[in-house]
């Protein structure tokens, strides 16, 4: 829900709007079933709280006799629709009591009411409810009072659908869809207007749970990225480990042959640069020393700037078994070549490891890379217009990026922040958010530098575009 709420604010739909129709609806659901009568709404200081505050104005107005209890000060309250829509609230003389302790609850409204609405804790919420949340479920389980949760019972974990203590709800009025847990309560379900496309694209909801190096204390919580590149061409995997770093990597190493791998060590003082034997292409000698590179890294991005020479495909086939998680790309992509983990394949790339020739705009493109995903077993970004992500059973469009990317060097971006987001994430969680900010990187140096971008300019936005989108 946190993923489709952010895609359908960023697809035109604001968290207020959303909160607005939320609100309604359950408001609509109370009336429909409960005659006039003297409501207690009890809300949290999140935006479970702001879909109380809109209920309890929707009934206010109903005729119905509305008492809200805000569980924390007005001051707490979270900043935008939720605060916003308590203030509309107090602004008509809506009794609001204020507890911010246990103590402060008045127990008795529990009683003195005919019926109690709970939008205290919403699907964000997991472990134990703390105080004044937890005296207030009691309070709301003690009461012989009909209760009404919105979206889940507070206290309920929706991740795992249990909870140590939780609302005994009477009815769950849930938003979009019924959530873990709810199958022990009778349930209303109601349409809170997400746009189709906060289910088909990428956007800031790709982002949502998204680990990299802000969520660990640790050293090394951000992920080790080798990528395996270079020979006749040396920006490419320059390109990528830069990517790397810019979307949250900690340590990047760059395996190149020798000639190739100095080159790239002049390109920043970041890059940590380990030659390889030969000095012009990576060969079968190099495997076993890859192989121990391989082994200290969490993921391993391989092909950008390899070349094409005929023993360079036999020593990226004795390496990819090794790979635990590993993003193929460019050069690597080669007709016969065993695939796994995460390929980036554009439309030509595409056509020669599958057979079917697709257009960039090919618009069966969904299905047929869903199809080959699923035969193949990896996670496939097909560089298209607009590019499809699937892991053969989901898929995501990504409609992030512009013309002015059609420029050498943008893919080997969006590898490496693949690679970087691959490190603590699942796959398919990877490949869809990184499609998502690589574009979006790409459209922030549109803006700045119009149709002259080149791949470094995207690299300098990706941090920004990460800041701007990532929920908080």
């Amino acid at each position: 829900m946190r993923a489709l709420e952010a895609n359908a604010d960023y697809f035109g739909v604001s968290y207020g709007e959303l909160m607005e129709n939320a609100g309604r609806k359950a408001a609509e659901s109370i009336i429909a079933l409960f005659k006039k009568c003297s409501v207690l709404v009890v809300c949290g200081t999140g935006n479970n709280g702001g879909d109380g505050f809109v209920t309890a104005r929707y009934l206010e107005n109903a005729g119905y006799r509305v008492t809200v209890i805000l569980l924390g000060r007005v001051g707490s309250v979270k900043t935008g629709p939720a605060l916003v829509n308590l203030e509309i609230a107090r602004g008509m003389n809506m009794p609001v009591i204020e507890a911010d302790t246990a103590v402060k609850i008045p127990k008795e409204a529990f009683l003195n009411c005919d019926l109690i609405v709970d939008a205290v804790l919403g699907t964000g919420f997991s472990g134990i409810p703390r105080e004044p949340a937890l005296t207030a479920i009691r309070c709301m389980n003690e009461s012989p009072i009909r209760k009404v949760s919105l979206d889940i019972p507070s206290g309920l974990d929706a991740h795992t659908g249990e909870g140590e203590e939780h609302v005994d709800a009477d009815l769950v009025i849930t938003f979009y869809a019924p959530k873990k847990g709810l199958d022990r309560y009778k349930v209303e379900v109601a349409d809170i207007g997400i746009p189709g496309k906060a289910f088909t694209h990428t956007g800031p909801g790709s982002l949502v749970g998204l680990k990299s190096r802000g969520d660990f204390m640790e050293k090394g919580g951000g992920g080790r990225v080798l990528i395996i590149g270079g020979g006749p061409y040396t920006g490419a995997p320059a390109l990528a480990a830069m990517a790397a770093y810019r979307a949250g990597a900690e340590i990047v190493t760059v395996a190149a042959p020798k000639r190739a791998a100095g080159i790239i060590a002049s390109f920043s003082p970041d890059l940590i640069v380990r030659p390889l034997s030969d000095s012009q292409i990576i060969g079968e000698e190099d495997v076993e020393q890859l192989k121990s590179l391989i082994s200290r890294h969490h993921a391993v991005v391989i092909g950008m700037g390899l070349g094409k020479e005929p023993g360079i495909a036999t020593a990226i086939a004795k390496i990819l078994p090794a790979c635990k998680k590993v993003v193929i790309d460019a050069d690597a992509l080669q007709a016969g070549m065993p695939l796994k983990g995460i390929i980036t394949p554009n439309a030509h790339e595409f056509a020669r490891i599958s057979g079917n020739d697709m257009k960039p705009d090919d618009q069966a493109a969904q299905e047929k890379v869903r199809e080959f995903s699923k035969e193949k077993g990896v996670v496939t970004v097909w560089k298209g217009r607009p590019a499809v992500i699937s892991d053969g059973v989901d898929f995501k469009v990504n409609s992030t990026g512009n013309p002015a990317m059609n420029v050498g060097g943008t893919g080997d971006v969006l590898a490496g922040i693949i690679g970087a987001f691959y490190c603590r994430n699942d796959a398919y969680k990877a490949a869809c958010a990184a499609a998502f900010v690589s574009g979006a990187a790409g459209d922030m140096a549109y803006d700045d530098k119009g149709i002259g971008l080149v791949a470094t300019d995207v690299i300098h936005w990706l941090p920004y575009v990460i800041k701007k989108y990532r929920p908080k």
